[in-house]
């Protein structure tokens, strides 16, 4: 069976497509597409569940359509690949929202610590900014909405929750995120090769310090 009887695809404009990928990691699908080079692809954009693919032509659609059981090969063996050697990062849990976090979960500042170390996450995409990736795999019970009031700074390093993510804040920037602690590992670094220390398919541990 070939790839296309098990994903939605919808035309977008008059070339583009809209793949919605269930199941699947969009993130190494667009890595894979954008390693095929094909003619008349302008953009590949990845979000959480879906795939956006600009064509400036319909060869490039069809081109882009006949393919895309090679795009996924390609996507399966990145996964494998970065499934073998998942990233640890160092947490300190001081993070200035714990103890609310604790309280609105029911929980102890020592089982929330608990919880959120125990996991083992996945990032799905990135977004927001660079370096700053989308970490599923958040214990269920630790899964609470963004903050009503953002803050005008978070600090570089901070890790933090929001819904069923967990993330690092590569840089200092706004954000709305319930901050559990923080890390000294550069997630983003732009004379790293590549700059992001995490990339969409990565594995991740948090350690507790």
């Amino acid at each position: 069976m070939s790839i296309i009887d098990s994903i939605e695809i919808v035309p977008m404009g008059t070339h583009s497509l809209h793949l919605r990928l269930d199941g699947y990691l969009p993130a190494a699908w667009a890595d894979a597409l954008r390693s095929l080079n094909i003619g008349g692809v302008s953009e590949v954009v990845p979000a959480e569940a879906t795939m956006l693919v600009r064509c400036e032509h319909q060869r490039a659609r069809e081109s882009v359509l006949s393919r895309l059981d090679e795009v996924a090969r390609i996507a399966d063996e990145t996964q494998v690949s970065l499934d073998a050697s998942p990233i640890e990062i160092s947490v300190r849990y001081d993070g200035e929202d714990l103890p609310t976090i604790a309280e609105q979960c029911g929980l102890s500042i020592e089982e929330t610590i608990n919880r959120h170390c125990s996991g083992l996450y996945v990032a799905e995409f990135c977004g927001f900014a660079p370096g700053f990736a989308y970490l599923s795999g958040l214990d269920p019970v630790l899964q609470l909405p963004r903050r009503d009031t953002p803050r005008t700074r978070v600090p570089v390093g901070s890790v933090s929750i929001a819904a069923m993510y967990s993330a690092v804040y590569p840089t200092a920037s706004p954000g709305g995120w319930h901050l559990i602690g923080s890390t000294s590992a550069a997630v983003w670094d732009i004379n790293r090769d590549p700059p992001a220390l995490i990339e969409p398919g990565r594995r991740v541990r948090f350690i507790r310090e």
